[in-house]
């Protein structure tokens, strides 16, 4: 009796495992390319142009401007010019009450006695105008008293304008106004005992009292003389 070799029947492989193995493939596939690809270039935005020099060749800056201006030039006249401008304009003009408001200020300033000179020197210019105190003894002891304010803008002491002031007080009273005579005679005496400072004390309340004397002889001379 003859054999029957009976096989078994393969089962196919399932159609779901072969879906999932293509999309595992493609997946890797669409990674891969992914992955390679750097994107789109990033451009670097355009550079504005550089703002074209507005300065003339040869020109000053304001920089060098600035720097000439404290620059040393060799000239001496600049410099006393330059501190006289820092200081007092000894050409303005000057009422007698400026001066009478002036001598009660604190004599302990740093300006008192500066101050105080170049406003009585101011007073006293424009006095010795005066028709009735013009005279060439006037005259000669307002250019004294002028020629003192010009040394102390330079840096000079303040004595000698002190004294040249009173003299020409002295002088303006010999026009007409005997009765400050011994007023002025103290005056004169007074500038000639300061000395100039006014670092302690005692030198500032001296050039205070001085003031305030040269104050009350004023207010007299002020005033037209009695002939």
């Amino acid at each position: 009796m003859a054999e029957i070799n009976i096989q078994r029947k393969k089962k196919a492989a399932s159609p779901w495992l072969l879906i999932l193995l293509a999309l595992l493939l493609v997946g890797l596939c669409i990674w891969y390319l992914v992955s390679r690809d750097p994107g789109p270039e990033q451009t670097a935005p355009p550079t504005a142009p550089a703002p074209e020099s507005t300065v003339t060749p040869g020109a000053p800056t304001h920089d060098s401007a600035a720097a000439s201006a404290v620059a040393p030039t060799g000239d001496p006249s600049v410099g006393a010019l330059a501190s006289e401008g820092e200081t007092e304009v000894e050409d303005e003009a000057v009422e007698p009450a400026d001066f009478y408001a002036f001598v009660a200020d604190d004599p302990a300033s740093n300006n008192y006695a500066r101050r105080g000179l170049t406003l009585l020197s101011g007073v006293l210019v424009d006095m010795a105008d005066r028709t009735d105190l013009r005279d060439q003894a006037v005259a000669e002891k307002r250019n004294d008293l002028t020629s003192a304010t010009n040394r102390v803008s330079s840096g000079g002491s303040l004595r000698p304008g002190f004294v040249a002031a009173a003299e020409l007080m002295q002088e303006m009273q010999r026009r007409g106004y005997a009765t400050v005579e011994r007023e002025a005679s103290t005056l004169v005496e007074r500038a000639n005992q300061l000395s100039g400072r006014t670092a302690t004390p005692a030198e500032q309340q001296a050039m205070q009292e001085f003031f305030q004397q040269a104050a009350n002889l004023l207010r007299v001379l002020e005033k037209p003389a009695q002939t």
